[in-house]
Formats: structure tokens, C-alpha cells, sequence
């Protein structure tokens, strides 16, 4: 006999040593590393006492998501626009939306490994489609459908773009084939796209590159994002979902999904309210942090070249992860190790499912001064190994 369920029993944890760590590689918390004036956030975030609950948010936050998307060339009609308290809740609701316990979605790898917490929470399972690191993590169209095929009980596809921790967003070509699949077998996409305004790719490649899907209605396609990322406030509670696509699945979608979300009533409204002020100074932090995400990228390629070659950063087109690839002279977790005996915490490539063995995973988005000390370290524990 047992009090809980399946669907909560996790594995055992490794311990958190950061503290160990002067040089924390893994942090991805924006609050925590400079970025954010916290007084500032919270001077706007206060005062708001009235409750008016709407199922899909105030038309008011709704109208400056759909604001904040014009400036970035696409015309969205404010009432697609739905509102969640994170993109991990917005997740749940779609899982409730779309699938039965039992069914499947199909997710990228490597990718975050919070999907599996999510799906199993949900009761719903995850059938991996790879991104292949041979061809700089490029999806391969024709093997997902191929994959969609073995799988029965699929009900929808889920595109991080750009993919946490590679980086990459979708060549045209692809999304378009993408689409026209998802089309065709009646398959709902979800696409994440929280790390959008970070970008990292020539202006002569950004042509070849599908940058967001907020304007995409070939098939049902629900894009998500949110202020963790968005306006680099994630202690803000709110994100959401743009619901796209043929207009009678789409209202469809938008009549279920108003239940899901009018049950839960989950944003604050203080939150609502400051959300116009919030993404109308989100391009500062944008300029902000895109600077300080180059000034460590060129710290990391410096490092890397002091290794002759050893040690490379695999290719990107943006978001806040570089991906290292290092010479198998010793395993993932012996490199984590060294590295740890230097004062510097990464993560490990298998936490993503980064196949080959040989990966690491470092946030760029720590304080400048900290990650070139910390590439220093990285750089002493290596070069003994390549003698």
C-alpha cells in the first residue's frame, strides 16, 4: 500500500553543491546574476486590490502581448492571446487540452529535461524526435513524421526554438515542411519560444531561419513565452500562449482551453497590470543582456582556442547555453569533477541527452568577470590532460 501516486515518484536527486562553486556555469537565473533591478520590477508590481477575473487574462496585458509582438513584425489579434502564471503551466493546459492519459507528444533531443516532469505529471508520455548533432542539431523533418508513424497515440509536436541548451531554431524550409505535416495528419504543434529575442546569427542568415511562428496558421499551433525570459523577470508569474492555425480548429481551441484556464485563474492581477510597463522595457534588457551573452561567447571562443583545438563550442543561433564538446580522455562526470576541484560547476551534456559522451552545458548569461575567470580554471584543468 502507498499514499501517492505514480506520476510524483521521482528519482533520487544528486545533492546541490554549488555552494562548493564560486563559479556556478549552471545558473540561468536571471535575478541572480545582475540582470534585474528588483525595486524597480516590484515599484511596478504593487497597489492592484481589484479582482475582475477573465478566463484568458485582462485585455489590457492581453493587448500588450499583442503589442509587443507588432514591433516585432507580426500582426496578432489580441483575443488569440491567452494568459498563464509560467509556460510550465501553459504546458499543462495544453497537455490537458490535447491528449488522454496514455497518449503521446513528441519532443525534441536533446532538449530540457523538465518535459519529463511535466508529461508525467500530466500522465501523458514523450516520444523523442533527434535533433542531429552531425548536422549542427538541424531536425530532420522526414525521420520525425517517420518517428509520428511507429507512434499511434501521437497528439501533438513540441518545437523549442531557439532549443534550450543547443540554441538552434528552424531552417524555413523545415518549419514549412513541418507545418504541412502537422497539417496533414491533424497533429497540433507547441512551440516554445522564451529565448526568441536572443538571438545570435548574421543578418544575411536570419532570411534562412524561421525566428518565431506568432504569425503561423498553416496548422493548429499554439506559441508560448513569457516574462522569466521575455523581461528576464521570472519572480513576475506570468506567460503566455498565442493559439494560431485554421480558424475551426482554432476556435475549438480557444472554447476548450477558456475552461482549462477559467478553472485555474492563475495570474495575479498586479501583474496584468504592470505587464504593459514591463514588455515596453523589455528591449533595454534585450540590448543588455545580448551584449553581455557576446562578451562571454567571445570569452568562451578565446578559451577554447588556448586548447589547439582540443576543446570546441558547438554551433548556435542564440539563447543563454553554449555547448562545449570535449576529447574523451576522460568521462563527462570526470570532467565536471576536475572542473569542480576548480572552483567552476557545469553541467553535464547527459542531463540533456546530448548524445556522444563528451558535452558540457554552461550558461552565458553569468556576470562577465565571473565566466572569464571561469573559463581560466576550465582551461588549467584541461591542458595538463592534452600534454
Amino acid at each position: 500500500m502507498t499514499y501517492f501516486s505514480q506520476r510524483t515518484c521521482w528519482p533520487e536527486a544528486e545533492p546541490d553543491r554549488s555552494a562548493e562553486c564560486p563559479f556556478d556555469l549552471t545558473e540561468t537565473n536571471p535575478t541572480r546574476v545582475g540582470l534585474v533591478e528588483p525595486e524597480r520590477i516590484a515599484a511596478l508590481i504593487q497597489g492592484v486590490v481589484a479582482y475582475d477575473p477573465s478566463s484568458f487574462g485582462a485585455p489590457s496585458a492581453r493587448l500588450a502581448v499583442s503589442d509587443y509582438y507588432r514591433r516585432r513584425g507580426h500582426a496578432l489579434d489580441a483575443e488569440r492571446v491567452v494568459l498563464s502564471a509560467s509556460t510550465s503551466e501553459a504546458y499543462s493546459w495544453l497537455f490537458k487540452l490535447l491528449a488522454d492519459p496514455g497518449d503521446v507528444l513528441m519532443v525534441p533531443e536533446p532538449s530540457y529535461p523538465l518535459f519529463d516532469c511535466l508529461a508525467k505529471l500530466e500522465g501523458v508520455r514523450l516520444a523523442p524526435y533527434a535533433l542531429r548533432k552531425e548536422d549542427h542539431f538541424r531536425l530532420d523533418v522526414t525521420e520525425l513524421f517517420r518517428r509520428v508513424a511507429d507512434e499511434p497515440a501521437v497528439r501533438g509536436i513540441i518545437v523549442v526554438a531557439p532549443n534550450n541548451p543547443t540554441g538552434t531554431v528552424l531552417h524555413e524550409e523545415d518549419a514549412a515542411l513541418l507545418e504541412q505535416g502537422a497539417r496533414e495528419r491533424g497533429l497540433p504543434l507547441i512551440v516554445d519560444e522564451v529565448f526568441a529575442d536572443y538571438l545570435d546569427v548574421p543578418a544575411a542568415m536570419r532570411s534562412r531561419l524561421r525566428s518565431s511562428f506568432a504569425s503561423s496558421n498553416t496548422a493548429l499551433t499554439f506559441v508560448m513565452s513569457g516574462l522569466s525570459k521575455v523581461a528576464c523577470c521570472p519572480g513576475a508569474k506570468l506567460a503566455w500562449t498565442i493559439v494560431n492555425g485554421p480558424a475551426p480548429w482554432r476556435t475549438v481551441a480557444l472554447e476548450r482551453l477558456s475552461v482549462v484556464a477559467d478553472t485555474f485563474l492563475s495570474v495575479g492581477s498586479a501583474v496584468q497590470a504592470a505587464l504593459p510597463q514591463l514588455l515596453a522595457q523589455s528591449d533595454a534588457v534585450h540590448v543588455e543582456l545580448n551584449a553581455r551573452l557576446a562578451v562571454n561567447r567571445a570569452s568562451l571562443n578565446r578559451a577554447c582556442e588556448q586548447t589547439q583545438g582540443a576543446v570546441r563550442v558547438l554551433p548556435s543561433h542564440g539563447g543563454w547555453s553554449a555547448i562545449l564538446e570535449l576529447p574523451r580522455i576522460v568521462t563527462e562526470a570526470e570532467w565536471q569533477a576536475r572542473f569542480s576541484a576548480e572552483g567552476v560547476k557545469v553541467s553535464s551534456g547527459a542531463l540533456f541527452d546530448i548524445p556522444g559522451g563528451r558535452s558540457l552545458v554552461l550558461s552565458l548569461i553569468v556576470e562577465p568577470t565571473l565566466f572569464r575567470e571561469a573559463m581560466q580554471r576550465m582551461v588549467a584543468a584541461i591542458l595538463p590532460l592534452l600534454t
